[in-house]
C-alpha cells in the first residue's frame, strides 16, 4: 500500500521537463542572456544592477542550469558558437524542446541586409552572412523539424544595432522562407 501511495503522490506531484537551448554565433550574447535569465530566477544569483556591468568569458563546451518554475523544470543549455564547437551542436537537438537563436545586431558591417543573397562580395555585411548560413544549417537537421525556434535580436540597446525589422525581412524571412511555421 505504501509503493502505491508513493507512486500516486510522485506522479501527482511531478513536474515535466522542457530543454531549451541558446544557440548563434561567438559573442552573440547567450552567456549573458543565459545569466540574466537565472538571476530573475534565482534568489541566490542576483543580477547586477547595470547588466553592462556583468563580464563574461566565452563559452567552451556547455553551461547548463535548471530553472525551478510552478509547473515544469526549465532546463536551459547555453553552447558555445565558435566555429569549431557547432558541430557538437547536433547532439543536443534530439532531447531539446526548443531553440533560442541568438544574432549580435551590432555585427552588421556597412553593407545593406539586402545583400545576404547578392553575388556582390565586396559588400560588408559583418557576421551577418555567417549568421544566416548557421541558422539555416540548424534548421535543415532532421532534429529541429518542428521544434518552435526564436530568433533573438540581441544588444538592441546599442545605438549601433539595425532594428528588428530590417533584420527580420533581411534575414530571419529569408531563412524561413518555405518552412512549414512561416506564412
Amino acid at each position: 500500500m505504501y509503493h502505491l501511495a508513493k507512486g500516486l503522490y510522485r506522479y501527482a506531484t511531478s513536474k515535466e521537463e522542457y530543454s531549451v537551448l541558446l544557440l548563434g554565433l561567438d559573442n552573440a550574447g547567450k552567456t549573458t542572456l543565459h545569466t540574466q535569465i537565472k538571476s530573475l530566477y534565482s534568489p541566490h544569483n542576483p543580477s547586477p544592477a547595470d547588466p553592462s556591468q556583468l563580464k563574461t568569458v566565452p563559452t567552451v563546451g556547455q553551461n547548463v542550469s535548471t530553472i525551478v518554475l510552478p509547473d515544469m523544470y526549465l532546463k536551459i543549455w547555453d553552447i558555445g558558437g565558435q566555429h569549431s564547437l557547432r558541430k557538437l551542436w547536433q547532439s543536443y537537438y534530439t532531447s531539446c524542446h526548443a531553440i533560442v537563436f541568438i544574432i549580435d545586431s551590432t555585427d552588421i558591417g556597412s553593407g545593406d541586409l539586402a545583400d545576404l543573397d547578392s553575388d556582390s562580395g565586396d559588400k560588408d555585411v559583418g557576421r551577418l552572412e555567417e549568421c544566416k548560413l548557421v541558422l539555416e544549417d540548424v534548421l535543415k537537421s532532421v532534429e529541429t523539424e518542428g521544434v518552435p525556434v526564436l530568433v533573438l535580436a540581441n544588444k538592441q540597446d546599442r545605438e549601433d544595432c539595425v532594428e528588428v525589422v530590417r533584420i527580420k525581412e533581411g534575414l530571419v524571412k529569408r531563412v524561413l522562407r518555405g518552412r512549414r511555421w512561416w506564412d
